[in-house]
């Protein structure tokens, strides 16, 4: 079970096989708390948001994720306007910047296990009119830091160091890891039969 409204988590999940037999929103509270560092942020709301879906569906075994987008202690918001996504790519314009990955398992009421995943990004600098286009395009919207780097971002990328995943939403490599340690398998592809 994922416990997620994230169509891209969902997308990822699938693209390795597990198929979540159903998808929740947790429904938490996500605001960052006084003084809370990033990675901290990403790993208590992956957790909440397993434990929070985990209490209705005491068996299911629910997997819960947070992506936070920090440039040093300063946590990037999921813009809710055009002048927030711009402050956002005006700060990661030409600078590094890192994207936390929480990931939470829970199961069987006290069963949980977390991994955090940390990537390192480095945004070649943006001109007015590279910041402009892509705000046109909406892409921004609902993304942690103001980007996709799976769309129109991906030509701002100068560099990254570790799971290109984790950017998009959920790195794999460790989220199959935990989901295999509970008992969860991929789901074999069904093979499509070709016309001769």
């Amino acid at each position: 079970m994922l416990a997620s409204a994230s169509p891209r988590r969902r997308a990822l999940l699938e693209q390795i096989g597990f198929v979540p037999d159903r998808i929740m929103d947790a429904g938490i509270d996500e605001q960052s708390r006084p003084r809370e560092l990033p990675r901290a942020l990403a790993l208590r709301l992956a957790v909440a948001k397993a434990e929070a879906v985990a209490t209705s569906f005491p068996q299911a075994v629910v997997l819960g994720a947070d992506t936070v987008v920090a440039r040093g202690r300063r946590i990037l918001p999921k813009p809710e306007s055009v002048e927030e996504a711009a402050a956002c790519l005006q700060l990661l314009s030409g600078a590094r910047h890192r994207v936390y990955g929480g990931i939470a398992v829970c199961a069987q009421g006290d069963r949980r296990a977390v991994r955090l995943v940390t990537t390192a990004v480095a945004f070649k600098r943006l001109t007015a009119d590279e910041i402009a286009r892509y705000l046109a395009s909406g892409e921004w919207s609902g993304k942690a830091g103001g980007y996709a780097i799976q769309g129109l971002a991906a030509a701002f990328v100068r560099q990254i160091t570790g799971s290109y995943t984790n950017v998009v939403g959920l790195s794999l490599f460790e989220t199959a890891q935990l989901l295999t340690g509970f008992g969860v398998q991929p789901r074999a592809p069904v093979a499509v039969a070709e016309d001769s």
